[in-house]
């Protein structure tokens, strides 16, 4: 079976400083045209907009659950790499096969790994939200208040 993810072919974005949800669709873009794709510095991800209602918002999805089978009921992490994959993931078609082998083509890391430091990284030249914004929460920020101890 072939190898999934290639450490060698991959393109390595920095998503540090940078909006969500822009570099998020540039990668969602790469993965379906059939790139390996990895993330450094994911927990340095901004997303635009004030602190607290942006924490209440994602505290919600947090907390949502299926009155019959909470089971089956929407999964969202706390992690920061984890919110991003699954932001990602969002932008992706997923439940087709497309979608899913191009999912299984992204990895995401908070900091930066050993073998991926001597790549290359893509920084996208977009306006950060600290120059467009009023407000900004980075995913670090949100990962702590919504529970995870980033600092351990």
């Amino acid at each position: 079976m072939p190898e999934r993810f290639d450490i060698e072919k991959c393109l390595v974005y920095d998503a540090d400083g940078q909006v969500l949800g822009r570099i998020a669709s540039m990668i969602a873009k790469n993965l379906l045209e059939g790139n390996d794709v990895a993330v450094v510095n994911a927990e340095k991800a901004i997303i635009s907009g004030k602190r607290k209602p942006m924490a209440a918002k994602y505290r919600t999805r947090l907390n949502l659950q299926e009155k019959e089978n909470p089971e089956h009921s929407p999964y969202w992490s706390r992690r920061p790499d984890m919110l991003f994959k699954r932001i990602v993931r969002g932008m992706l078609p997923y439940r087709r096969p497309r979608g899913k082998e191009a999912f299984r083509k992204l990895r995401v890391f908070m900091g930066e790994p050993e073998a991926l430091k001597s790549k290359e990284r893509i920084k996208p030249k977009i306006k950060g939200a600290k120059e467009i914004y009023a407000g900004y929460i980075t995913l670090k920020d949100l990962s702590n208040t919504l529970g995870y101890n980033i600092d351990k």
